[in-house]
């Protein structure tokens, strides 16, 4: 129930213990209230009692005079009136002697009081009287008294309610937490033996909706596949075409727009080989893991493009290359290493430096490539993963693949990346660092 009260009452859970607590409340008012009334009503009763019994008592006793009885509370001030055979005094006394036996209201000397009269066999009359100012308190502080169980049993229902809700909820909040922390492509269903059967529609209905969003995923990802695949065989063929045109004598034109061609090929091959490694990472269980030594995979990686990075001038080379192990599909990390070596090689100028490490740290195997090249905006850090995304100022030719295609492998296999810009005196750049579990 954080966030504030409009986030309570919109939330189930807060109009649920809103709705109990003033339930509670009332409840606890109203009987409060009845037990107060009943509590009051049965003192007052009770005090009139004790006048009775203190006439009867006195109708056998030898005193003949006004005065406070004894063996009663102090606080009470209950006193024994004597009247005599006639009336005599005041006209308060006269006005009570007049009254039959019994209980009564009067006043005397100016003061509310309750009286017992009483006629003995002789003649005389007595009463028994008592103010009803210290009845009405006597009687208020008993009924108090009964309030205090109400007083302490309201808060430890409010208690008890909100230790049950939530405990109800907690199913609820389980299956929040696990799709959190769950893949984007993870799209298994939710396990609902577990849950109450109250939530047993609504995770049929999400459990449908998954099925339908990856059915159509799936889909998805096999057209890409298929149409890249299917795209090859024509691009290859006039990748060969535009070869065979190389012999022929041509103006200068023609040489240049054949040449812009071939560009253009090369760069839609690249893009149709990216698509389909992607659809088959995406197609690929994350289940078929072998032992992968990563540093040997980042030589063959290395020896591959030295070809391409020596004609551009670009120092391509290792800075360390530790025996370090990981447990992967052996086609991903070829992928994951090719792409993020060859983005490096890409970008970086002719004359400049690719440097390229393989190291243990910490339980982990990392691959670390720094580059002389311009580096990555700040605003592009965190965006440079995503697919097609090639920057705010793209260069090269590249198709905006390589680097998502890493960030999803390595994702599966629970390893992370790091990009950080170098900003030195005598170097500009970029470092790129990926992390994986490493074996034993």
């Amino acid at each position: 129930m954080d966030g504030g009260p409009a986030v309570m009452i919109r939330s189930l859970r807060g109009r649920l213990f809103t709705g109990l607590t003033a339930i509670i409340v009332l409840t606890g008012a109203a009987g409060g209230t009845l037990a107060y009334l009943w509590a009051y009503n049965e003192a007052i009763e009770m005090q009139d009692s004790v006048l009775t019994q203190i006439g009867t008592f006195a109708m056998n006793a030898s005193t003949r005079q006004s005065q406070p009885v004894g063996g009663v509370d102090a606080e009470s001030e209950v006193v024994l009136l004597e009247l005599g055979p006639m009336p005599h005094g005041s006209a308060d006394d006269r006005r009570l002697w007049t009254l039959h036996d019994g209980l009564h209201d009067d006043v005397r000397h100016g003061r509310q009081i309750r009286v017992s009269l009483w006629s003995r066999p002789d003649g005389s009359r007595f009463a028994v009287a008592q103010g009803d100012e210290i009845r009405v308190e006597i009687a208020g502080d008993m009924a108090i008294r009964t309030l205090l169980p109400f007083a302490a049993l309201v808060p430890c229902l409010l208690l008890v309610t909100a230790l049950v809700i939530g405990r109800s909820f907690r199913p609820v909040f389980r299956l929040a937490e696990e799709l959190d922390v769950r893949r984007a492509d993870d799209l298994r269903l939710l396990p609902g033996e577990s849950a109450p059967s109250e939530l047993q529609p609504f995770l049929g209905s999400i459990n449908g909706l998954l099925e339908r969003i990856r059915a159509m995923v799936e889909q998805q990802r096999r057209f890409v596949a298929d149409a890249a695949h299917e795209l090859r065989t024509p691009i290859t063929a006039l990748s060969l075409q535009a070869q065979n045109l190389d012999p022929l004598d041509m103006s200068p034109a023609a040489r240049d727009r054949l040449e812009a061609l071939k560009s253009g090929m090369r760069r839609t091959r690249h893009l149709l080989d990216q698509l389909l490694a992607l659809a088959r990472q995406d197609l690929a269980s994350s289940e078929v893991k072998e032992t992968v030594h990563l540093d040997r995979t980042a030589m063959a990686v290395v020896a591959d493009l030295l070809a391409e990075a020596s004609a551009r001038n670009v120092d391509l080379g290792f800075t360390v290359a530790e025996p370090v192990s990981v447990s992967a599909d052996p086609v991903a990390m070829v992928s994951v290493v090719r792409n993020v070596v060859e983005n490096a090689v890409r970008y970086t100028p002719d004359g400049g430096r690719v440097d390229v490490g393989v190291y243990r740290e910490s339980g982990q195997a990392v691959l670390q490539i720094e580059d002389t090249g311009p580096g990555v905006p700040p605003q592009d850090v965190e965006r440079i993963v995503e697919p097609f995304y090639r920057g705010r100022r793209p260069t090269g030719d590249g198709s905006g693949l390589g680097l998502s295609i890493v960030k999803r492998f390595v994702d599966r296999y629970g390893g992370s990346m790091e990009f950080k810009n170098l900003t030195g005196a005598d170097q500009t750049g970029l470092r790129v660092i990926v992390r994986l579990p490493a074996l034993d």
